[in-house]
């Protein structure tokens, strides 16, 4: 049976998006522990949108300099600007366009109560393996991983990096890697070498040799890599983007929870599925399960656990500046 999962790399637009807001995150939650968080992404070429919503103890400060020092620690510096000239995004010609505001009030009297900000149902999954993640995603991540680190030290290979793996009966069948290049260059043993045995096929730029890439080739907005970030097709999403919120809000820490509660449940289980749904508003959770699999028998446990808001945030570290980590490697790299 064939398996696909693909990885993206924080270069790839929609994850520069993402890691602008979780940057931005990080820095108001060094001010302010409790800062109330909402803000979504836009780049394209140089240009940067923020909307949505801070309230805050703290001032926010400077949000170019935050885009332009987020932009820096995925790679697009100065440095590369001129090594890519218009292929890529040049920080020297970045223009915010800042469009935030403050949470609502009918918002923030339920959370001012220790509810959530937020409603919607959300999944956390776990399997036997390496990472307790799929086999296919996690081979696609490592590639893409090791990949990345290459470009950060080369002056022909560029950061926007995306890829691929297909498994058949847990063989690689498959292997493509989409990656910028200014001039011809062979990764097929690279490939091999980080993959730990040769696909059927690898597949490197399929189009041909390309070098506009990032922000300047696509646009990238926030939330559009969810598959990459959670668990590929292995198990449904739940929620919207974390990335973009503080710890408030369900869709990042019931994510992050129905994770560990499954990495916790899967014991000597071939799989474990979590599902949890949230109110806004309110502590208690409307619903808890667990499904767990075990040589293709599937068995259902109802959950409760009503913990509010604030005693997981504070289990979890989810006050203090985690967000461009946690953001690099997708709510599906916890493993606790």
């Amino acid at each position: 049976m064939q398996r696909t999962a693909e990885a993206v790399s924080i270069g790839h637009p929609d994850k520069v998006a993402d890691y602008i807001s979780s940057y931005i995150l990080d820095r108001m939650l060094v001010k302010d522990p409790g800062v109330r968080y909402a803000v979504e992404v836009m780049i394209k070429e140089n240009n940067v949108v923020l909307g949505g919503e801070i309230t805050s103890k703290a001032k926010i400060g400077d949000v170019t300099k935050y885009v332009k020092k987020a932009l820096a620690e995925i790679g697009y510096d100065e440095c590369y600007a001129r090594i890519w000239g218009n292929y890529a995004i040049d920080p020297g010609k970045i223009n915010v366009i800042n469009m935030i505001g403050v949470q609502s009030s009918d918002i923030a009297q339920g959370v001012d109560q220790d509810g959530w900000g937020d409603q919607g149902v959300f999944v956390g999954y776990a399997c036997q393996g390496e990472g307790k993640i799929n086999r296919e995603l996690y081979l696609a991540r490592k590639l893409n991983k090791a990949l990345y680190d290459k470009a950060r030290q080369s002056d022909n290979l560029g950061l926007d990096i995306k890829t691929q793996i297909t498994l058949n009966d847990d063989r690689i069948e498959t292997a493509i890697v989409a990656i910028p290049m200014l001039g011809d260059e062979d990764l097929t043993d690279f490939v091999i070498e980080t993959l730990g045995e040769k696909p059927a096929n690898i597949i490197v730029n399929g189009t041909g040799r390309y070098t506009y890439h990032g922000p300047i080739a696509d646009c990238g907005i926030t939330g559009r890599k969810l598959a990459c970030d959670f668990y590929s097709t292995a198990a449904p999403i739940g929620g919207g983007s974390p990335w973009t919120k503080d710890a408030s809000k369900a869709d990042l820490t019931l994510n992050v929870y129905a994770r560990i509660l499954a990495c916790d449940h899967l014991a000597d289980n071939d799989e474990c599925f979590v599902y949890l749904s949230s109110c806004i508003g309110r502590s208690e959770l409307p619903s808890g399960l667990i499904k767990t699999i075990k040589n293709g028998v599937v068995s259902y446990h109802d959950l409760w656990c009503n913990q509010k808001p604030s005693t997981l945030i504070k289990a979890y570290g989810l006050d203090k500046p985690i967000y461009t980590e946690l953001c690099g490697n997708g709510i599906s790299g916890i493993q606790n």
